[in-house]
């Protein structure tokens, strides 16, 4: 049992709400119309609470720019600070608009980091290298048709189109944020679009050096993910890898969470189809602070 505390701080996580005015793909299961209603919704839990951000974890829109006219305005409804990451899908637009989505969404730059009650919170961009988000002629496209082709030739199941890959560097941008952060005595939470483990089809062309990359720094705490739209979960070396369920699947039933960080653990609280889940935390500052003091 875990002592009743306050927790240090708590933010609400949506994933792949995928909005589009389109008739629903029944094959797939995917309501994209009906993420308006589900959207509100959580907009209205989240109001209720007393949460430090929300963040959104990409495929804000399932296609078409004029999408973002009709779902981006229920974020003004938020009495918290906003976060944005951006999915496959949100670049499911007009080549001549794919320079502006990360404008249209407000967002100050690709990929970002603040810090929050001693933790320290990493965004990616998960898209940076892939066959979607770079415009023609962009040098990522022949940088990711390599990363594919090599992957398919190792009959790899993560393999696919739709996902995608850092640049190098971004990753090392990664690297040093995380050696920041490890002086600083701060536990991380680093947040992406597409997951990166356990092994799964929708995985980032790149995970395993992402992985092997958070197992060299037990500051961090967590990875939270969307993409998949029916949610994993798995742990290596003491990090939680959390996919949050896609908010877009079933007619009516929702899914998004709020996250409770204690000194100890997180308490992740799923409503609609999401996972209830306690993730026990490796506290990092007592043993920094004793190395400091030698």
């Amino acid at each position: 049992m875990h002592a009743v505390t306050q927790p240090l701080l708590r933010f609400g996580v949506i994933a792949d709400p995928q909005y589009a005015a389109v008739e629903p793909n029944l094959v797939l299961g995917r309501y994209y119309a009906n993420s308006l209603t589900k959207l509100a919704e959580a907009i209205e839990t989240f109001n209720a609470e007393d949460l430090a951000f929300v963040v959104t974890l990409g495929d804000i829109i399932d296609r078409d720019w004029q999408s973002f006219d009709a779902i981006l305005p229920l974020y003004d409804r938020l009495r918290h600070p906003r976060h944005f990451l951006l999915g496959n899908h949100d670049f499911r637009v007009e080549p001549e608009r794919l320079d502006d989505v990360f404008a249209r969404v407000g967002m100050p730059g690709p990929y970002q980091t603040f810090a929050a009650a001693g933790f320290r919170f990493v965004l990616l961009d998960g898209n940076e290298v892939s066959l979607f988000a770079p415009p023609p002629g962009d040098p990522r496209l022949a940088v990711a048709e390599r990363w594919i082709e090599t992957l398919k030739s190792q009959g790899a199941d993560n393999a696919q189109p739709w996902n995608a890959a850092l640049g190098d560097e971004q990753f090392a941008w990664l690297e040093a944020e995380l050696r920041k952060a490890e002086a600083a005595g701060e536990q991380v939470v680093v947040m992406g679009h597409y997951p990166v483990y356990p092994p799964n089809a929708h995985n980032m062309w790149d995970s395993e050096r992402i992985v092997d990359l958070f197992c060299r720094f037990e500051t961090v705490a967590a990875y939270f993910c969307g993409h998949n739209h029916d949610g994993n979960y798995g742990i290596v070396d003491g990090t939680h890898f959390v996919n949050i369920k896609g908010m877009v699947e079933t007619p009516d039933t929702t899914a998004y969470a709020i996250v409770e960080i204690h000194a100890d653990r997180l308490e992740i609280r799923g409503y609609g189809r999401e996972t209830d889940r306690t993730l026990g935390l490796t506290t990092v500052r007592p043993r920094l602070a004793a190395s400091a003091s030698r």
